[in-house]
């Protein structure tokens, strides 16, 4: 213990030991001392040593510290001591101060001692499961460790990560920890550990990693919010960059919405600090990641969609019109609302009717050009501008009408109190600065990409150049500033802008022929031998030549296809102008410009080339290279098969019409059948009805026999009497209709007689040919106009009498109904009668017979009194009752 007192206190009890043995003996200690004190305080010592002595403690104390944190996990102190030694070992954070050419000799270290560690991959899988204990001394050096891994051999750390099981999940747990610094340093390793990993990226997106840091930048205070937001967006920009999955869960889960209020900055915003600068920076820049172009389109196009429903691009567009925004803020701003409306339709018709908080309110358009055609405005911000511009016009022809039409003299304000974004493009073309003839040109040019109906709107475009002298056109302007030798950069700028005027466009090729000195211009800037600085703007015009021979339509003599191949092989060579033309693709800055969208250069004097322009090249440098070399008869014979397609395609263009015809006559006889469909449902349901209607008279004709048969016993005739009596009155109506109908009839015929008299003689009245037709003519209208409306009344009252015929069918059905009713009522009290009258007689034999067995008794008795046989008085008062009681039936049986 004295031992160590001296090298923990900086006194020694005995000689003065080397470094290394005094390691040595502290590692022994670790691996042989039975008291937990004992390896406890060796371990400390270790952990005071490892920063000053990192190769040797590292080489001496790795693996017994790695036995103790599989050993020693109950006392937590011991552990925390382990974990920080391990972590100074392998970190290459160093806080002395170290000699020069060290940090790298440093860097070496720990991914040496990382290799070490994890050589055995049950190290980390122990390091992980370390992680779940919640001691502050154990959980934190856990987590600087396994970052510290991470940093070092990151792929190889991830993998056995990967592998382990609920290993990313345990990692997901320190986001929950209510410990600030044990989270943000949990934020800090999942940064790590996300890095350049599909796979893991996916699982934390699943274990709801974008809830947590969500929240966790909601908490504290979105872009107002210090360093731990930055790391949080970080570790956002990790999960979601070219990763679709991720993104498009990020969209599904509605966390689009969440970005919102990270925007929410308003206008007092004069003390920016640069903690909030960086935030809002990391904020915009996960925007563009969500709606990037290299993203598949339909992802992208979903996520601006998004944005545009939520208010997330009309946050981002007040940003982009509000006073006191810095620079560079102002700038990514600019161009992350370019990705958010890039061949949006809903998003680019939003942006375009957006205005500045200006005196009378200006189009956010003009502003923006206005910053990109000023010289004084920085760089940065005036290719921002472009992009934006560019990307307002992706794809979007309304937009491109938009613009062109600013240019025209029918738009043009006379007054001169506004600017309109097609005069700042014509100022920006013709101006001193060669940066604003480049941006100009090829912000024109994109109103022109893919779009023939304004490349011919454009040659209208009427320019004054100077007083007294007669307006040229700008196509006309374009050629004169190219021969007047201006700088490189405006000469690179309008040849883009000409090539793309005159692709896919002959009438365009056509007035730019017809200028006389064009082609003589082009094959002497081609022909000659120039230096290096100059052999771009030979390519160039090699290739507006090229497409002037590709795209013309002979309309010109003087300027045919055949005319210009062979000035071309006279003046320059077929091989040297195909040379020339390779100048484009071969420059060193083409294919950085055909990577992205985004215009990014590095100063002014790299920007040349557009990235739209290099796909206009890739697509016309082979064919122009074919046509040149092509005779005339294979002209001739190229344009037998374009005339060839061009009937087949007007043959599939009409039968594509037969087709969309048929499709609609399809249609029609569809919904036909749907309707037909629909009254055969009715009728049927009807029928339906009718039946069940049918069978309920049934069941009341079959009530009313039962309820006759039974009154038949107990009011006889009567009944039967009533039942007649209350028919009777609905025969007599029904026979009462059938007249009244018969009546009415006979009515019609006689009006339908009468009509049919009149057309007859109006017919007569028709005047003969001769006298005069105009007489003849005004009263055969009208007798036809009286004819036509007696015809159709005629056929109303046809109509009519057929309807009234049918009723009085019907009600002739009824009758015969009513009438067989009847019969069927008739018979059964027929037979009702019969057995009435048999009843009757029955009753009348049984009082005869019963009178004469009461003359019987009577007689007996009156035997038994003679005979001196006593007779008893209530016999006789019982014989008198029964006498009385038969005498009572015999009364009501008279009476019935």
């Amino acid at each position: 213990m004295n031992f160590l007192r001296g090298v923990m206190g900086g006194q020694s009890a005995g000689p003065q030991h080397t470094e290394a043995e005094t390691i040595q003996k502290l590692c022994d200690r670790v691996a042989s001392s039975t008291l937990l004190d004992d390896r406890r305080n060796a371990v400390r010592a270790l952990k005071s040593l490892s920063k000053k002595y990192r190769l040797e403690v590292g080489i001496q104390a790795m693996e017994h510290l790695i036995h103790v944190l599989q050993t020693d996990r109950s006392d937590s102190e011991i552990i925390g001591y382990a974990l920080d030694t391990l972590y100074n070992i392998i970190s290459n954070d160093e806080e002395e101060e170290v000699e020069e050419n060290s940090t790298r000799q440093s860097e070496d270290l720990g991914s040496q001692f990382t290799e070490i560690f994890i050589k055995q991959p049950e190290n980390v899988t122990l390091l992980l499961s370390l992680l779940e204990e919640f001691d502050f001394h154990v959980r934190w050096p856990g987590v600087k460790l396994l970052t510290s891994l991470l940093k070092q051999l990151g792929p190889q750390v991830q993998q056995i990560i990967l592998v382990s099981p609920m290993g990313v999940s345990r990692l997901m747990d320190l986001l929950a920890d209510s410990r600030e610094v044990i989270r943000n340093d949990g934020v800090l390793l999942l940064q790590a550990l996300t890095r350049s990993n599909g796979a893991i990226q996916k699982i934390v997106a699943f274990e709801n990693a974008f809830e947590r840091l969500l929240d966790i930048i909601t908490e504290e205070g979105n872009s107002d919010g210090g360093i731990v937001v930055e790391d949080c967006l970080i570790l956002l920009q990790n999960l979601l960059k070219n990763n679709n999955s991720n993104q498009n869960f990020f969209k599904e889960g509605s966390y689009i919405q969440r970005m919102k209020p990270w925007f929410e900055v308003g206008d007092e915003n004069s003390g920016w600090s640069a903690q909030k600068v960086t935030n809002l920076h990391l904020m915009l820049q996960l925007v563009r990641v969500l709606v990037s172009p290299t993203n598949p389109p339909g992802a992208t196009s979903s996520c601006q969609k998004a944005m545009f429903q939520c208010g997330l691009l009309q946050q981002l567009c007040t940003i982009l019109m509000a006073t006191g925004i810095p620079a560079d803020i102002l700038t990514e701003t600019i161009n992350t609302v370019s990705e958010v409306i890039r061949g949006c339709q809903v998003n680019q018709d939003y942006f375009a009717s957006v205005n500045a908080p200006s005196n009378p309110p200006r189009p956010a358009i003009v502003v923006l050009l206005m910053s990109m055609v000023n010289e004084r405005q920085p760089f940065v911000l005036r290719c921002a501008v472009l992009y934006c511009f560019q990307c307002f016009l992706y794809k979007n022809q309304k937009g491109q009408g938009e613009i062109v039409s600013t240019l025209l003299p029918s738009t043009i304000d006379a007054t001169g109190n506004s600017v309109s974004a097609g005069q700042l493009l014509c100022g920006g073309l013709f101006s001193t600065d060669s940066l604003s003839n480049w941006c100009a040109a090829v912000a024109l040019a994109h109103a022109l990409q893919e779009n023939a109906t304004q490349k011919e709107q454009l040659l209208r475009v009427q320019l004054a150049t100077s007083i007294g002298n007669p307006p040229v056109s700008l196509l006309q302007q374009c050629t004169n500033i190219l021969s007047q030798g201006s700088k490189i950069q405006t000469r690179v700028g309008l040849l883009m802008l000409l090539c793309t005027w005159l692709s896919n466009c002959p009438i365009v090729v056509t007035h730019f022929l017809h200028n006389s000195a064009n082609v003589p211009f082009l094959t002497g800037q081609i022909a000659e031998n120039l230096g290096e600085e100059e052999q771009l703007v030979q390519g160039l015009c090699a290739l507006l030549l090229g497409i002037s021979i590709y795209f013309n339509d002979n309309s010109l003599e003087n300027y045919m296809k055949e005319k210009l191949k062979q000035l071309i092989e006279k003046r320059i060579g077929k091989e040297n102008f195909i040379e020339k033309l390779g100048f484009i693709s071969k420059h060193e800055l083409y294919s950085r410009a055909s990577q992205k969208p985004q215009p990014s250069f590095p100063s002014p004097e790299h920007m040349i080339f557009d990235h739209e322009f290099t796909k206009l090249v890739k697509e016309l440098e082979g064919v122009i290279t074919k046509a040149i070399y092509k005779s005339s008869e294979e002209d001739k014979k190229e344009e037998e098969v374009k005339k060839t397609l061009e009937q087949h395609d007007n043959i599939v263009t009409h039968y594509k019409n037969m087709i969309r015809e048929q499709d609609l006559q399809l249609e029609e006889l569809k919904q036909q059948v749907s309707t037909l469909k629909c009254q055969n449902e009715q009728l049927q349901t009807a029928v339906t009805q009718q039946v069940s209607q049918i069978q309920q008279h049934k069941d009341q004709y079959n009530l009313l026999k039962v309820q006759l048969g039974k009154d038949s016993h107990h009011q006889g005739s009567h009944s039967d009497g009533a039942q007649m009596n209350g028919i009777q009155p609905e025969i007599s109506r029904l026979r009462e209709e059938i007249e009244e109908l018969k009546s009415y009839q006979e009515l019609l015929q006689s009006q339908l007689a009468e009509k049919d008299s009149l057309i007859e003689n109006l017919a007569k009245s028709v005047p003969v040919q001769g006298e005069g037709e105009n007489v003849a003519a005004a009263k055969t209208t009208d007798v036809e106009g009286r004819l036509s409306a007696l015809l159709q009344e005629t056929r109303e009252l046809k109509n009519e009498i057929k309807a009234l015929s049918e009723e009085r069918t019907a009600i002739k059905e009824q009758l015969d109904t009513s009438n067989s009713t009847i019969a069927i009522l008739q018979n059964e009290k027929e037979k009702l009668d019969l057995e009435i009258a048999d009843s009757k007689k029955e009753q009348d034999d049984l009082l005869v017979l019963l009178a004469d067995q009461d003359q019987k008794i009577l007689s007996l008795k009156s035997k038994l009194k003679d005979l001196g046989h006593p007779v008893e008085e209530e016999d006789e008062s019982g014989d008198q009752e029964d006498e009385d009681d038969e005498n009572e039936d015999g009364d009501r049986d008279q009476d019935i």
